[in-house]
């Protein structure tokens, strides 16, 4: 099959043709490449922005503050991947569709966070902060849409576990680097920039894309964009059971760990959060890295993925009833670990599950756009949805809230008809 022919009538349950370098090089290179964008998103949020944050406008409003910031920058990411996505489907050049737009993202992205490092007004780092956010979704919704386009569908377990790695070592990998630069904001900002730059470009020097000069150019209409922001339950049940099933899940887990480095000091009364930040960073990786590598490659080999979501999320909810009940932060370091191992599994089929409900290949960086509303909205409004629950309920009050969530999200999954 011809990229031009896959594009005209193909789905996500459809063969691509194969990757120019071949599907090998593929795999291991999505690995470095999910590495420096979710370095971010473990690093910034959770630790490096609050820390900003407090340093610059006292302990007083903190917590407020940074679910202001995080909120605006969230609704930015919420919108950039679709409109990222609609832009790359229609993108024609000989370097093909999504390439262009995963350098450029990347190239803004990366100055838009060393003008986060130096601001040192509240409106500066909000400003900041969401060009951040728009230009590095604009590089991750091309990305997420390398599996449908060049993975053929009985190795997308595989590939989805692949890019599992990068996402949570990244995101892990993020919060340890992020612990150690703690004292030294602007500096880690600077250093992220660089590395998501340099990772991306590698990532597209090394796994070329067919041309797309010879597609059909999509026409474009505005009630179709706006649609976008709306996956109809009537026409696409799977793709709308298979989006909250990640909204729903992503969230709930999210809320607690995004909110750590608050937890720590203010519940469990750590004195100094960045001394414990990489052990349980160490702890959550091996959790997760070793039900990545076996949930992955044993979802293709039997099957089937909806067992695994469900597991998932019995593991996770089990784990976030150890800090509610008890308040030590041993516990947390044990939640880290069991939540960990979860999430992996989540993360590792997840990503496979969603790839084969996509609609059509003319759309599918449109499509992932949307469902990576679920998964990057969450981690990125973390911040902010803990901030309202705590605000409101105080530190206890996002263990139950996140437990509900994640059983909810597991549930979401059960009416998917296309995939097992």
């Amino acid at each position: 099959m011809t990229e031009t022919t896959f594009m005209a009538s193909a789905s996500g349950t459809d063969d691509p043709p194969p990757p120019i370098k071949g599907l090998r090089r593929l795999m291991w290179w999505i690995i470095p490449a999910n590495l420096g964008i979710f370095m971010l998103w473990g690093a910034i949020p959770g630790i490096l922005l609050p820390q900003q944050i407090t340093v610059l406008f006292g302990e007083a409003d903190k917590v407020a503050n940074l679910a202001i910031a995080s909120t605006i920058g969230a609704f930015a990411a919420m919108v950039a991947q679709p409109i990222a996505g609609q832009i790359s489907d229609r993108t024609r050049t000989r370097f093909g569709r999504r390439a262009p737009w995963m350098i450029i993202g990347a190239l803004a992205g990366s100055l838009a966070l060393v003008g986060l490092a130096f601001a040192n007004s509240f409106l500066g780092v909000v400003i900041a902060w969401t060009l951040v956010q728009i230009s590095f979704n604009f590089a991750q919704g091309p990305l997420s849409a390398v599996m449908p386009d060049r993975v053929p569908v009985a190795r997308r377990g595989t590939f989805a576990s692949l890019t599992g790695i990068g996402l949570m070592v990244g995101a892990l990998g993020g919060s340890i680097l992020g612990a150690l630069f703690y004292n030294s904001v602007t500096l880690g900002y600077i250093i992220f920039a660089v590395t998501a730059l340099v990772m991306l470009i590698l990532f597209v020097a090394f796994n070329p894309d067919y041309p797309s000069t010879d597609l059909d150019p999509e026409p474009f209409h505005l009630g179709d964009f706006l649609r976008t922001f709306w996956v109809n339950p009537i026409r696409h049940p799977d793709f709308f059971w298979a989006f909250t099933g990640r909204l729903l899940l992503y969230t709930g887990y999210f809320a607690v760990t995004g909110f750590q480095l608050f937890i720590l000091t203010d519940y469990f009364g750590v004195e100094a959060p960045e001394t414990v930040i990489p052990l349980l960073g160490l702890l959550s990786l091996v959790g997760i890295l070793l039900s990545i590598i076996v949930s992955g490659p044993l979802s293709d080999r039997i099957g089937r993925r909806k067992p695994f979501v469900f597991a998932s999320a019995a593991v996770v909810s089990l784990a976030f009833l150890l800090p509610w009940l008890w308040q030590d932060v041993t516990a947390w370091f044990i939640m880290t670990f069991v939540a960990g191992f979860g999430f992996g599994m989540f993360q590792a089929v997840d990503t496979a599950l969603i790839s084969q409900v996509l609609p059509s290949a003319k759309s599918f960086a449109k499509d992932l756009g949307v469902v990576n509303i679920a998964a990057t909205l969450p981690q990125t409004l973390a911040p902010g949805v803990a901030g309202a629950i705590v605000l409101t309920f105080g530190y206890a009050g996002l263990f139950p809230v996140a437990i509900v969530l994640g059983i909810l999200g597991a549930l979401a999954v059960w009416p998917i008809r296309s995939v097992k």
